[in-house]
């Protein structure tokens, strides 16, 4: 089940809200979270669910022991399994395929590359999992000790399948104790609007664009028919994304959560280390504060532990070469900014920056998009026309005329001239009314206009869903 689809949002989402509003008691609306979160995954999951509850139930015991042995070789020994079981079954269903292929490829060898297909959210749970497991470790949590509160943190749908990676210190005591305010409720309906039209407004529509030019042979597109199309995956894969943790952050405020926001306008970057301070928040912290100040490599080699989060940030986005030399690819350029410096960095002009830091973002993006290695090589030699191709074409032309509004209205949206304008009507207490009413508006609008938009959408998948 999918947020961007007409079942859950007239259907699903309703029931949910009304059974979750007519319970009383904390426990009972937990139940009740529990009970949808679980039909919520099974309905495209039936079978791996219960991969979902074994998790979630090996985790609970190995917190408990954690804490219950914290001064004594326990304490470590039930980490050690945690993360032995968590990475293993990360593994198991994510890269054991691709481990299997890069072994017959560099031995020789015959080894049937398993079939097993990926549980969707499962990088997702796991490293929230991961997240909490160290956290108890650490003291900075204490283990939960009713297996039901714990099952809700581990299967809230609002975030299960694509995230943000919400750690259980952010919730805790909203687990235990919460209450749904007026401004909750109107600021979730409103932002889980705002995200449902970026996907299917934006996001759906630039993805129609993209394949147009990158879903057949790419070798004989224009130089600017390549750069017109990843310029546009870029801004298709922040509306996708960003969309989908909008519309989580919604839901969670529906219900009395807060969860951490994942996205901060990361297009208005000044360098390549601002940009992921503000691209997928919850992914780049859960590497830096478990990852990258781990002395694995010993102080003095803080590098090769930057290399390390970067190589793992590659490979968590999916098991093929492309991710991990994306991956690599973002963690170079960051280390050159950490050797320029700051102070040096500075001093280096404004539109320099800019003009820098898009360049390598978008075409970061294009290595993010080509999981084939030949289509990859092909799109780097179109971008400087090394393929014999033309400068421009037609193509190009006609789909930039066709779709100048949508370009248009996603370039700006990538930057916060909404949440400015709002900003400055809300200064003035004259408006309030106004702007009330005028936001009750243009929620009906975007709503209707996202529905009519799904009615013949037959499949819908936010892009995240395969990592």
């Amino acid at each position: 089940m999918v947020f961007s689809s007409l079942f859950f949002l007239y259907l699903f989402l309703p029931l949910c809200m009304l059974s979750y509003a007519a319970t009383k008691t904390i426990k009972s609306r937990n139940t009740v979270l529990i009970i949808f979160s679980l039909i919520f995954y099974a309905w495209g999951e039936p079978l791996y669910v219960l991969i979902l509850i074994l998790s979630a139930v090996v985790n609970y015991i190995l917190a408990l022991l954690i804490e219950r042995y914290r001064d004594g070789t326990g304490a470590k020994a039930a980490l050690v399994f945690s993360l032995v079981f968590n990475i293993g079954m990360l593994g198991i269903f994510k890269y054991s395929g691709f481990i299997a292929e890069n072994i017959n490829a560099v031995f020789s060898a015959d080894i049937e590359p398993p079939d097993i297909r990926l549980p969707i959210g499962i990088s997702f749970y796991t490293f929230q999992i991961i997240s909490y497991i160290v956290d108890c470790y650490w003291e900075k949590v204490h283990a939960q000790k009713s297996f039901p509160k714990f099952l809700m943190y581990v299967s809230l749908f609002p975030q299960l399948v694509a995230g943000p990676i919400v750690r259980y210190s952010t919730i805790e005591s909203e687990i235990n104790m919460r209450r749904t305010t007026i401004d909750d409720l109107s600021s979730g309906i409103t932002r889980l609007i705002f995200g449902l039209s970026k996907k299917v407004i934006i996001a759906n529509n630039l993805s129609t664009i993209v394949d147009s030019f990158f879903g057949s042979e790419i070798k004989g597109l224009s130089v600017m028919g390549t750069w017109y199309a990843v310029i546009l995956y870029a801004m298709q894969i922040y509306f996708d994304f960003s969309g989908y943790s909008d519309m989580a952050i919604g839901l969670g405020r529906i219900f009395g959560f807060h969860f951490d926001e994942n996205f901060n306008y990361p297009f208005i970057c000044r360098d390549v280390s601002e940009f992921w301070q503000r691209w997928h928040i919850s992914l780049g912290t859960f590497f830096r504060d478990y990852l990258l100040y781990l002395p694995l490599f010993g102080k003095r080699r803080k590098y090769a532990n930057l290399f390390l989060v970067w190589f793992c940030t590659g490979l968590w986005h999916g098991a093929s070469w492309n991710y991990v030399l994306w991956g690599l690819y973002f963690g170079l350029f960051i280390f050159i900014e950490q050797l320029v410096g700051k102070k040096r960095m500075k001093k280096i002009p404004i539109a320099v920056k800019h003009v820098y830091n898009k360049l390598v973002i978008i075409i970061g993006f294009g290595i993010f998009y080509f999981e084939n290695m030949k289509e990859l090589g092909n799109f780097f030699k179109n971008l400087i026309g090394l393929n014999g191709n033309k400068f421009i074409d037609s193509f190009v032309t006609i789909s930039l005329e066709n779709n100048l509004y949508l370009i248009i209205a996603a370039v700006l949206f990538c930057f916060p001239v909404a949440k400015a304008v709002g900003q400055l009507v809300q200064k003035s207490r004259r408006f309030c009314y106004v702007t009330g009413t005028a936001q009750v508006a243009v929620n009906i609008c975007l709503l209707l206009c996202s529905s009519l938009l799904l009615v013949d959408a037959t499949n819908n998948p936010f892009l995240y869903f395969r990592f």
